[in-house]
């Protein structure tokens, strides 16, 4: 008998056996000939997962949070003003990290579930001189997607650099770095990138990387400061030995087999694969008669799902789910916490994964006498992914 549960939370992620043999092999030096070449490679094709080949990739140990913060530290200097376009409980970190090192913050907010709109925020560009604005791509509080390519082209009008959290977005939601005029995006390993939790991953553009070079004060922490990373980045990229701080080996070699898995799907197939089972796990909620939290489909991620609790049904329903053989995840955002859930489809996630997801929650439903249709949410699901792709 299969003796584990399905994870389909916003990440961790399901990881493919060959990421998981790549973490279980035995540790190299961080300075061995073949570590450096896969740690070279990796670098080479982050800039293709993110679509940005004039890019300057940066991979570090950490999470999500320290890419952020290394945004916002090697960008950001006492005195600047940054915008910040707030979707959730992301955001609302981003203008802490920002503010941390001297920024002065204003936020463009929307009410929970939706997004500002391009005039709410070309009317905050308007009013002041910003060298910075941020853009949680997906906020993995609320499910809530931005219009990254609008707000972008926006931001490059009024000559602000444009910096994307794409956490919960970069491999699995459709973001083309260079194409849109990103300047820095980043992203964390355990998610759609798939692989386990402890890379923070960051691709810097050319406008970003000559603002840093432009600075006028010291970077404000030691471990983020670029100019530490630069020459690590370089050498590994050269095939060259280099050294500041011991890289994760293990992670770094999981890492360069799942960009390879990544790139040898094709960027386009990926994207597409994820909206359709993203469709079809969409389809399952609404036939169930629950509510999203995002308040529209253009607003609404694909890479996860927030749906309402259906009336009269708690997170109780959640321990049912699990029982069933999935794990979903509560909610996040404190103004409606209790009253959703999350479910997480992104990475290796295949049509099986959506089914039996769907299966366990209508179990779910069933043990706290929720009425509905056995099926519903199965046949919902079912009749998208049997569509032509």
């Amino acid at each position: 008998m299969k003796d584990r549960k399905l994870l389909m939370i916003p990440g961790p992620i399901e990881f493919t056996p060959e990421v998981m043999r790549a973490m279980g092999a035995p540790t190299t030096s961080h300075v061995a000939p073949n570590f450096i070449e896969a740690f070279g490679q990796a670098l080479e094709r982050l800039r293709e997962v993110f679509l940005c080949p004039d890019g300057q990739p940066f991979v570090v140990a950490g999470s999500g949070s320290l890419a952020m913060d290394m945004a916002a530290a090697n960008l950001i200097e006492p005195g600047d003003r940054a915008l910040v376009v707030n979707t959730g409980y992301f955001g609302d970190r981003f203008g802490e990290i920002l503010a941390r090192y001297g920024a002065e913050t204003t936020h463009v907010r929307a009410p929970v579930g939706d997004a500002p709109s391009l005039d709410d925020v070309e009317a905050a560009l308007r009013a002041d001189d910003y060298k910075l604005m941020t853009i949680t791509h997906v906020d993995t509080s609320t499910a809530v997607c931005a219009d990254v390519a609008g707000l972008a082209h926006l931001g490059r009008q009024y000559g602000a650099l444009l910096v994307v959290d794409g956490v919960c977005s970069v491999a699995g939601e459709e973001l083309r770095q260079s194409a849109w005029g990103v300047d820095l995006a980043l992203t964390a390993s355990q998610k759609a990138i798939g692989v386990p939790p402890g890379l923070a991953l960051v691709v810097a553009g050319p406008r970003a990387m000559a603002a840093f070079q432009r600075r006028q004060s010291p970077v404000g922490c030691y471990y983020a400061d670029w100019s530490q990373w630069l020459p690590v980045m370089a050498a590994y990229e050269a095939r060259q030995p280099s050294y500041y701080g011991t890289p994760p080996v293990n992670l770094i070699w999981a890492l360069n087999v799942s960009l390879g898995q990544i790139l040898d799907e094709g960027m386009e197939a990926r994207f597409a694969r994820h909206r359709r089972l993203s469709a079809a796990f969409k389809a399952a909620v609404t036939a169930l008669g629950m509510d999203q939290v995002p308040v529209s489909a253009d607003k609404t991620a694909t890479t996860l799902t927030a749906p309402y609790f259906p009336e009269g049904v708690d997170r109780s329903m959640l321990a049912h789910v699990k029982a069933a053989g999935v794990i979903v995840a509560g909610g996040l955002h404190p103004e409606i916490k209790s009253r959703y859930f999350r479910v997480g489809h992104m990475g290796v996630v295949n049509a099986a994964d959506i089914l039996a997801t769907v299966g366990a929650i209508e179990k779910g439903l069933s043990r706290v006498a929720y009425g509905f249709e056995p099926g519903v949410g199965l046949a919902a699901a079912q009749a998208v992914l049997l569509e032509e792709n």
